[in-house]
């Protein structure tokens, strides 16, 4: 409890001091972990492979392998334990048209003096028929956000990592971000993605994560969301305020993948800690929207990672103008118990 009360008198102390200059049209609200997280999507627990607590809403859960024993050879003397596979809380999101609008944060804008690109959607091109395609251009905030050991729970794993609340990671200063041949650096493969043929294949990944487990081995696929590529904040088809948040929030996924960044967390290689994983694991991940709206029902609170967000969009996207999205990302944590 001393670590939550440390992190949220910090929290306070920052909006109080930007209280002044903050502006007005950023729009955002703090997570609140009893009434904002959906507890439920911890499960499926699986012991030893065998599941003993289900979840309503995750069909997209791969049962581990049945094991009663698993051993840890980075660790000596060499202890035998027990496998753990669990869904943890571990990192929160906005997703925003304006610079620096800290939307977890309470709606802060962060008033750093520094310029950045401003978010926008704009007609790309006019048709006879109406207005064309849209284009869209977010910027995100990733935090560190350990809930499990703020609330002190699973905290005596030995694979958890214990990390503090923390601003890892915005886009304003990455100029790659805003800058689609730039991302190009770290993402040549997507010349060979960014065609027609290779987007057809997303239409299977959108299939299979809305009935239960994205294809991993689409990489450069979002499902229902689309191609992954470019990994920038630019959004060419830009369909509703949900959907492209949804996008660009999975494309931060990857990318911080493949700027190693984050890790692999489930497998056997996950049991003992974290290992190098450049190529990301869709199904390491789910998603659940925290603001400006939450979705309580139980069979749609949280998303596999390129599922359609049309249930989260019904009378639920009611925030197209002002673009201030606010997430919760579930990773899949498996853990030799010791």
């Amino acid at each position: 409890m001393g670590k939550i009360i440390k992190v949220m008198t910090f929290i306070l102390l920052q909006v109080l001091s930007a209280q002044a200059v903050a502006d007005a049209k950023c729009h955002g609200r703090f997570i609140n972990p009893i009434t904002h997280v959906d507890w439920k999507a911890l499960f499926p627990l699986h012991i030893a492979g065998v599941k003993v607590a289900s979840s309503s809403n995750d069909k997209a859960t791969s049962a581990p392998k049945r094991e009663a024993i698993c051993k840890c050879n980075d660790r000596y003397p060499f202890v035998y334990g027990v496998p753990v596979a669990f869904w943890q809380p571990f990192r929160a999101v906005d997703v925003t048209r304006k610079p620096y609008c800290m939307v977890n944060l309470g709606g802060m804008q962060m008033p750093l003096g520094i310029t950045a690109p401003n978010g926008d959607i704009a007609n790309n091109t006019a048709t006879d028929l109406g207005r064309g395609h849209q284009n869209a251009f977010y910027h995100v905030h990733w935090y560190v956000y350990p809930l499990l050991l703020w609330m002190n729970l699973l905290t005596d794993l030995a694979c958890m990592e214990h990390e503090d609340f923390d601003i890892a990671y915005m886009t304003e200063f990455d100029p790659m971000w805003s800058d689609d041949e730039l991302s190009l650096w770290i993402s040549p493969e997507s010349l060979l993605f960014g065609n027609p043929v290779a987007q057809l294949a997303c239409v299977a990944d959108c299939a299979a994560s809305s009935a239960a487990t994205p294809i991993d081995s689409l990489f450069w696929c979002a499902g229902c969301q689309g191609g992954v590529y470019p990994l920038s904040g630019t959004i060419s088809g830009h369909q509703s305020a949900m959907d492209s948040t949804t996008l660009e929030l999975e494309r931060m996924l990857f990318k911080l993948h493949r700027e190693g960044l984050l890790h692999g967390s489930m497998g056997v290689r996950g049991m003992c800690g974290k290992y190098p994983m450049p190529w990301w694991k869709k199904s390491q991940y789910k998603i659940q929207p925290v603001y400006p709206s939450i979705n309580k029902n139980k069979f749609t609170s949280t998303n596999a990672i390129g599922k359609t967000v049309i249930p989260w969009s019904i009378a639920k996207d009611v925030n197209p103008i002002d673009g201030d999205f606010g997430y919760l990302v579930w990773r899949r944590k498996e853990c030799c118990v010791l």
